[in-house]
């Protein structure tokens, strides 16, 4: 147990460095089958939610909200999709979807990723809780592209991408 302990918080550690949200999932001996083939699918009601969330969250502080990014949600869903195959929260390639999103019109481009959140309200709870997530949230970019995808053992990871 002290070592499933240690190995818990040596990996919170590193997310927490990596800049990347988790929290524990409520089974930490649960592992995940990464060898079968599975199609990643957003979870478009989740991400919805999401996006709800944030953008009541920027109401108090009197900021508009958020708008949807077809372009940047497709990328946050390959982002998403590459998490979930690779078994690690990253922002891994950040500067290609950065580079692709201002060849099609951004001026500027950030994310936040996060693992392990069983509700719309955690995670955002999750981002909300860290300085440099917070940050995004409640920065002056004016879409977002939300992705949310769940392994086969039922672990979410999650993308949120900001364009303006």
């Amino acid at each position: 147990m002290k070592l499933l302990t240690n190995a818990l918080f040596v990996m919170g550690f590193v997310c927490l460095f990596a800049s990347c949200s988790t929290d524990e999932i409520d089974d930490p001996s649960a592992t995940v089958n990464f060898e079968s083939e599975f199609v990643v699918e957003n979870n478009d009601a989740m991400s919805n939610e999401i996006l709800t969330i944030i953008n009541d969250y920027r109401a108090t502080l009197n900021l508009p909200p958020f708008s949807a990014h077809n372009l940047a949600k497709e990328e946050a869903l390959d982002h998403t999709s590459y998490m979930i195959v690779n078994n690690k929260v990253s922002h891994d390639n950040f500067f290609q979807r950065s580079d692709y999103l201002r060849a099609n019109g951004a001026n500027a481009v950030s994310e936040n990723v996060a693992f392990g959140y069983r509700t719309a309200q955690a995670v955002v709870d999750g981002w909300l809780n860290s300085p440099d997530h917070k940050e995004a949230i409640e920065s002056d970019f004016t879409h977002s592209g939300i992705s949310v995808a769940q392994t086969e053992s039922g672990v979410n990871f999650f993308t949120h991408i900001f364009v303006k």
